[in-house]
């Protein structure tokens, strides 16, 4: 379209420089094709393979880190070629800007260097004084940045405004203005912002957006009515609602020049420096209450405690004589019964005790002899044998039915049955 240039840059061989003159306010475009960077690194695939190497590349200004401001770069994935872009700024008309170039190979990684001088113009119509910026939907920033895309878009805006002069200022991407990345379904895009410049007042297509009715649409999110929108649906699609139109010969300036000064603080008067002849000073006292007088504190509490731990001692001795007999006698009984048991419980082949058997029958009352301890397992015999156990034992006849049953006669607090 009439007014818009694009840049084709051709890169050389490595190390090489090439220079390209933008103009201010103009879109800068300059695609780094992979295809080119190819022949920086030689074929290792076998013959009749095709080389696709995965191919990255660095941007940054030569001596810095980054870019310059107004520079941007995108490489969507290492299989597709990486483009520079931007909107070249008044305030870096006349000095050259070197862009180092670094292409990265993933495979072999090797690297390739290319060195890019940009100089960019001072233009006669800058900045242009009529300024619409399009927010286009179904487009991602590198999709836009192709120059047939662009050239379309171009020529539509052209046909709708019909200025004599239109160029492309600026395009950014919406994840730029805060906008979120979209969910990978029905091959959503991110949106792209994109700002046009024309010497010619905005048609009237462009302002029914500022009708009362479409924005009032606009505010209970729905799309308004712009007879213009069928020459942009066809590849466009393009929210309305988010175009803003700029009159720059209506915008007043805010601008206020500032005064800058010599650089010279305030006179503060004559500088007086300290004297030479200054006395040391005296850091004994302050030794003194610093580390000496806690040092003297600790050793005298360590005294005392080793004083009161080791010289206050008392013996056993002393504890005997200071303690009454019979209390002496009675912890002795106590130490001799504990230390009979310990021996008593290392010695399991004892015979059991004859306080632990029962000394008569229950029933018929004849005296039971002792268990033999040889005759029994003295391990699992129990304290108390049960009647089943006992020898000579008597049944007792049991009640046949409650019918031979006399009644009972109590007496003295005995039953008697018959």
């Amino acid at each position: 379209s009439e007014g818009t240039t694009r840049m084709y840059t051709i890169l050389s061989k490595v190390h090489s420089d090439h220079t390209v003159y933008p103009s201010a306010g103009v879109l800068f475009v300059h695609v780094l094709e992979r295809e080119y960077f190819k022949g920086e690194f030689p074929p290792y695939p076998k013959p009749g393979e095709m080389n696709n190497d995965p191919i990255t590349f660095n941007t940054n200004l030569m001596g810095y880190p980054d870019r310059p401001g107004w520079l941007r770069y995108i490489q969507r994935t290492p299989y597709s070629d990486g483009v520079l872009y931007g909107s070249p700024t008044i305030d870096s008309v006349g000095r050259p800007s070197v862009i180092e170039i670094t292409a990265y190979n993933r495979r072999t990684f090797e690297t390739a260097r290319h060195n890019l001088i940009i100089n960019i113009m001072a233009a006669e119509d800058f900045p242009l004084p009529y300024q619409a910026e399009f927010f286009i939907k179904n487009m991602n920033v590198e999709e836009m940045l192709a120059s047939e895309v662009l050239g379309d878009f171009l020529g539509a805006v052209k046909n709708v405004w019909q200025p004599e002069k239109l160029n492309a200022i600026n395009i950014t991407s919406a994840l730029d203005r805060g906008g979120r990345v979209p969910l990978p379904i029905n091959n959503m895009k991110e949106g792209v912002y994109v700002m046009v410049g024309a010497d010619a007042t905005f048609s009237s297509c462009l302002r029914e957006v500022e009708n009362p009715q479409n924005q009032l649409r606009c505010s209970q999110e729905m799309e308004p009515v712009i007879t213009c929108d069928k020459k942009f649906r066809t590849q466009f699609q393009i929210d309305w609602c988010k175009i803003s139109l700029v009159d720059k010969t209506q915008h007043v300036s805010t601008y206020q020049e500032v005064v800058r000064g010599e650089g010279i603080l305030p006179d503060g008067g004559e500088y007086k420096p300290p004297s030479e002849s200054l006395k040391s000073r005296d850091y004994y006292s302050d030794f003194l209450i610093t580390l000496a007088v806690p040092s003297a504190i600790a050793l005298v509490l360590f005294l005392i405690l080793a004083y009161i731990m080791c010289c206050r001692r008392e013996g056993v001795e002393k504890r005997n004589m200071q303690t009454p007999d019979i209390q002496l006698v009675h912890h002795s009984a106590i130490q001799k019964s504990t230390k009979e048991l310990r021996e008593m419980s290392k010695n399991r082949e004892i015979a059991w005790p004859l306080s632990t058997l029962p000394v008569f029958h229950p029933v018929t009352g004849e005296i039971v002899p002792p268990v033999h301890p040889d005759s029994y397992d003295n391990t699992s015999m129990p304290l108390m044998q049960t009647q089943q156990n006992l020898p000579h034992q008597t049944q007792i006849p049991q009640q046949q039915t409650e019918a031979f049953l006399l009644p009972s006669a109590f007496c003295g607090g005995q039953v008697f049955q018959s």
